[in-house]
């Protein structure tokens, strides 16, 4: 794979030799466009989210570049620091866009795709109203390119070898814990969000990055064509990159490179011959996307090579790094005051109490409907409170985001199996083990696939089938991926356990695993667990107390014998065994 794209880079790097300057010239510029849509693919094939206006930061880098060659003339050392600055520009200008954006929604809507491409378009006029800045509808001209560096044949040979440092960091990145998190982001955010980790950050970096790529391609653009036109940040050019990532291959590193190559030379050879141009590359198109969902670079075993598949996570590494627990505050009580929710008129929570004090496993019952899961919602954040309050250890958190809840010590699971189902076993495990873990340096860094804690040995001894960490999470049983989730909310170590029905669809040997998982990682590590459960099997044998749950408000609570004798439970409630 390494020596193939080796070669690749060799026969790039010698095009200038066998078909001439003006070949290289046209090729060079190409590769531009592909270095902006590997940044697509990152953001797209790999988060899950479209860039639809991405040559808006591929025009403001070439625009601050040129600014730079014409203002530092022959002087390397006065142009140095501003190409770097208008390579940061367009990368910190994404940055803020995406925390403003992703801030408010969790998931990848439309949203996002439409703001972008509307970015571009206001890009657009400013580019051709503002005159006295970018030269209005005629341009920026006169660049002199770079220092010392021939734009028509020179320049070919900074290009390649920038792509090639791209890609090589590309790579990297995706084999990093950051490019796995991106794969999660994009299969289940919200799973992300409940265990601690602010995915708005993750997909807002991940477009700054691809935006500091569009703009290091503006920057040596700029240097090619020597002229920077409104056409460069443009919806238009926009859409093309687009169309060649996709082309191409998003969830490849090359695939968008060998798109932007293809159908750019198509596109050449045809415009100025065939006046129908534009039919044959949408059809191009069109058919691709159709029939070749993975691109180019999906096409067959041959050019797997190219596709992300030959960029996994370290195949299994040995975890041989233990890390400490995590440090929690001491204490675990939790109250709902008077909490009420109302959605759409209709009564969710009506007038909620309930306090928990101490740890142990505590259970709550009642019928469909009595608010249960209602009631993890609001705490978690998932759902908002109308009134009242929920306090933990004497902090107020109703409203909080579910990462921040994850953050203060709240676990969860929920009662359908939430992993990432294309990711396997270990690498949902890592996930789990990097929350509230992993610093900034560390989610570039391979070394955190070595981790391992006290609580996954205790995991792997209770949970055998989860031992092979290279099966997919969607390949498992039901009974298996419950296992796994339950594995990955002990993995956290949190403070209040909150498991939704997690014995739903086991069988009756797994449903008395878990009962026996459940009271010995609770024992053994002593948190606190709150259990929503319809099998009263699993609430006599793991239950120290008992809440019941009616209409949204709490009936009743004790002990399992002082709730069996309750005659308002016993009127309302009965719950089976398996």
């Amino acid at each position: 794979m390494v020596s193939a794209r080796l070669a690749l880079f060799a026969i790039l790097l010698a095009v200038p030799l066998i078909w001439g300057s003006f070949t290289a010239y046209q090729l060079g510029l190409f590769l531009l466009y592909g270095i902006v849509a590997q940044g697509i693919a990152l953001c797209w094939g790999r988060a899950g989210f479209l860039p639809l206006g991405q040559a808006l930061f591929f025009g403001i880098g070439a625009y601050l570049g040129g600014g730079a060659m014409k203002f530092a003339g022959e002087s390397w050392l006065v142009l140095s620091p501003l190409l770097v600055g208008a390579c940061l520009v367009p990368a910190l200008l994404a940055w803020a866009i995406g925390i403003l954006v992703f801030n408010r929604q969790v998931g990848n809507g439309p949203y996002f795709a439409l703001i972008t491409l509307a970015l571009s378009m206001l890009g657009l006029q400013l580019a051709n109203s503002l005159e006295w800045l970018t030269g209005g509808f005629n341009g920026m001209t006169g660049i002199p390119g770079l220092p010392g560096i021939d734009s028509y044949g020179g320049l070919y040979y900074v290009i390649v070898p920038v792509l090639a440092l791209t890609t090589l960091a590309l790579a990297h990145l995706l084999r990093s814990p950051f490019g796995q998190l991106l794969s999660a982001i994009a299969q289940n955010e919200e799973r992300l969000q409940f265990l601690g980790f602010r995915t708005s950050g993750f997909k807002a970096l991940a477009f700054a990055i691809s935006a500091g790529l569009a703009g290091i391609a503006g920057v040596l653009f700029a240097a090619h064509d020597g002229i920077v036109t409104p056409q460069s940040v443009g919806y238009l050019l926009s859409a093309e990159l687009v169309i060649w990532t996709a082309v191409g291959g998003r969830s490849s590193l090359l695939g968008p490179v060998i798109g932007a190559v293809l159908i750019g030379y198509l596109t050449a050879e045809l415009r100025d011959t065939f006046p129908y141009w534009e039919i044959v590359v949408a059809s191009v198109f069109i058919v691709v996307v159709l029939r070749f969902p993975n691109g180019i670079a999906g096409l067959g075993e041959r050019l797997s090579w190219l596709s992300r598949r030959s960029l996994p996570r370290q195949a299994n590494p040995e975890r041989d790094i233990a890390i400490a627990p995590l440090e929690r505050e001491e204490g675990t009580t939790l109250s709902f005051q008077d909490v009420h929710v109302r959605m759409n008129g209709v009564r969710i929570l009506n007038g909620l109490d309930l306090s928990i004090r101490a740890r142990g496993i505590q259970c709550i019952i009642g019928p469909n409907g009595a608010g249960k899961t209602s009631a993890f919602n609001v705490l978690t954040g998932r759902l908002p409170a109308t009134s009242g309050e929920i306090v933990w250890r004497g902090r107020p958190i109703a409203g909080r985001k579910p990462f921040r809840v994850a953050r203060l010590g709240i676990a969860r699971k929920f009662q359908v199996p939430s992993v990432f189902p294309d990711l396997t076993v270990g690498q949902n495990i890592d996930i789990a083990l990097w929350a509230n873990r992993l610093s900034f340096v560390q989610l570039f860094s391979l070394g955190a696939y070595r981790w391992r804690t006290a609580v996954l040995a205790s995991l792997e001894r209770l949970f055998p089938e989860l031992a092979d960490p290279s099966v997919l999470a969607r390949e498992l049983s039901l009974g298996q991926r419950q296992m796994l989730e339950f594995a990955m909310t002990n993995l956290v170590e949190p403070q209040l356990m909150l498991l939704d029905e997690p014995c739903a669809g086991l069988s009756t040997e797994e449903t008395s695993r878990m009962i026996e998982a459940i009271s010995a990682l609770a024992t053994e590590y002593g948190w606190a667990v709150l259990i929503i459960e319809h099998d009263m099997r699993v609430v006599e044998r793991l239950s120290d107390h008992v809440y019941v749950l009616h209409l949204g408000a709490r009936l009743a609570e004790g002990s399992m014998e002082a709730i069996k004798a309750d005659e308002a439970v016993r009127a309302i409630y009965s719950g089976g065994s398996k």
